[in-house]
């Protein structure tokens, strides 16, 4: 049984065009970056193999090209995911996945244009499949204020006031993204990820901790969201530690840059 497959739930998840996304991929110098690709889905044709379309994807397009590790993060509105782990394998710029990835309804009516091309991953692990309970997205929504940052490094920057509401409501699916152990971008859900005052973001999290436990203060790290309007914004920065609290890893980072996700200026550096 193929990997995809093996995982109750899955197939149906990505063959979901509205159901959340998530690309993390990494650059050349090993900064994570992570973005919504609601594109994703099944290949059908080739076991564990994921497509994807080039729709608003600019820093994603060139990390891929220089770097085929990447990670995938779905999850349903039940709050059911699963974190996944690949590489990418090159872009069809006709053929059969283009045409299927263009005739699906999140692209055929979109108000900007086709995808370009279609990207081609191969799955090579199911890091982790889990459920969030609903009932306590709250109470870690709200433990996260216990993490206060430390002192903030010298380039951390000012989020914009946008930016800052869109990570404010609960209902904002976030992730976190950053380079494991074995040099892959690894993706885990941080639906609590919140402000911190204007320069900084904080979290708590329970289930996928001991993922995100063992990572060190300094390392780079990008935090997305999207929320319930389609309104995506990216924000880079540096890992400021973390520790246990009630049960949760209580956790913040320091913002370096912010992006915007979606149109009408997709990738830009908006801080």
């Amino acid at each position: 049984m193929s990997l995809l497959a093996s995982q109750p739930g899955l197939l149906q998840a990505l063959a979901g065009e509205m159901t959340p996304k998530f690309l993390a991929s990494r650059s050349a110098d090993g900064i994570p970056n992570v973005v919504p690709c609601t594109s994703i889905t099944a290949a059908g044709d080739v076991e564990d193999r994921l497509i994807l379309g080039n729709f608003l994807l600019r820093k994603s397009v060139r990390n891929l090209d220089s770097d085929p590790r990447v990670s995938v993060l779905v999850i349903t509105t039940e709050l059911e995911g699963w974190i996944l782990q690949g590489d990418f394998e090159g872009w069809q710029r006709t053929g059969p996945y283009v045409d299927r990835l263009n005739s699906s309804d999140l692209l055929r009516y979109n108000a900007y244009t086709g995808i370009r091309n279609a990207g081609i991953i191969q799955v090579r692990r199911v890091l982790r499949a889990f459920r969030l309970p609903k009932t306590r997205v709250l109470a870690d929504y709200l433990l996260a204020r216990a993490f206060r940052p430390p002192a903030l490094p010298a380039d951390a920057v000012e989020m914009p006031l946008a930016v800052r509401r869109s990570f404010q409501p609960m209902t904002a699916i976030r992730v976190l993204a950053f380079i494991d152990g074995d040099s892959y971008p690894l993706t885990v859900p941080a639906l609590s990820l919140q402000p911190a005052g204007e320069r900084a973001m904080r979290c708590a999290v329970r289930e996928c901790a001991d993922l995100l436990e063992p990572l060190p203060a300094g390392a780079a790290v990008a935090a997305s969201l999207l929320t319930l309007d389609v309104i995506s914004f990216q924000v880079k920065g540096t890992w400021l530690g973390s520790r246990r609290l009630a049960g949760a890893l209580t956790a913040g980072m320091a913002v370096t840059s912010v992006y915007a996700g979606g149109p009408p200026i997709p990738g830009q550096r908006v801080a």
